[in-house]
C-alpha cells in the first residue's frame, strides 16, 4: 500500500454510491484539509511578516503585499479590494510608512488623493521575506502530472466561483 492510499478523500471512488452520508463525509474530509492548508498559510504569512519587520502583524503584511501586487493604489481602492475599514487600512498604511516600507506619491488623476507604492527598502525586504518560499509550490508539485495540476486549478476555480466544475479541460 502506498502513501497515496492513506490520503484523505481517497477512500471513495467513482464507483461508490453517491449517498447523502457519503457526500457529507467527503465534504467533512475536504473541510479538514482546507483547515490544515489555511493553518499552513497562516504560519507562512506570520513568518514572512516577521522577516519583513520583526513584530509586523500578519494583517499589515497582507496590506503590504497587496500594495506590492497593485504597484500603485489609493487607500480607498485598497480598502475596497481588501474588504476592510478605511480607518484601519489608513492606520496600517501609516505604520508601513513609518517603517520605510511604502511611500505616498501624488495621484495625477486626483489631486485629493495619493498613491501608495513600495519603497526600494520595501521591495528588498519583501523579496528577502519570500525567498524561503520561492519555488516551494513548484517543488511540491514537481512529481504531479500536468493533468493533475490542471484539474486542481479547475476545481479550485469552480469552488471559489461557486459553480459546478466542468468534467474536463476540453469542455
Amino acid at each position: 500500500m502506498s502513501d497515496a492510499d492513506d490520503t484523505p478523500g481517497t477512500a471513495h471512488t467513482a464507483d461508490d454510491a453517491d449517498t447523502p452520508e457519503a457526500r457529507a463525509e467527503a465534504v467533512r474530509a475536504l473541510e479538514a484539509e482546507f483547515g490544515e492548508l489555511i493553518t499552513h498559510f497562516r504560519r507562512v504569512i506570520t513568518e514572512n511578516a516577521n522577516r519583513v519587520s520583526p513584530g509586523l502583524l500578519p494583517g499589515a503584511y497582507k496590506i503590504f503585499t497587496t500594495i506590492a501586487r497593485c504597484e500603485q493604489v489609493t487607500v480607498s481602492a485598497l480598502s475596497e479590494r481588501m474588504l476592510m475599514d478605511k480607518g484601519q487600512v489608513s492606520r496600517t498604511v501609516r505604520e508601513l510608512e513609518d517603517l520605510g516600507l511604502i511611500e505616498r506619491t501624488a495621484d495625477p488623476a486626483d489631486g485629493r488623493s495619493s498613491l501608495l507604492e513600495l519603497t526600494p527598502l520595501g521591495t528588498e525586504r519583501l523579496s528577502a521575506a519570500r525567498l524561503p518560499q520561492e519555488g516551494m509550490l513548484l517543488r511540491t508539485l514537481q512529481e504531479w502530472s500536468l493533468a493533475d495540476i490542471g484539474n486542481l486549478t479547475r476545481l479550485l476555480h469552480a469552488l471559489g466561483s461557486g459553480v459546478t466544475p466542468r468534467t474536463s479541460a476540453a469542455d
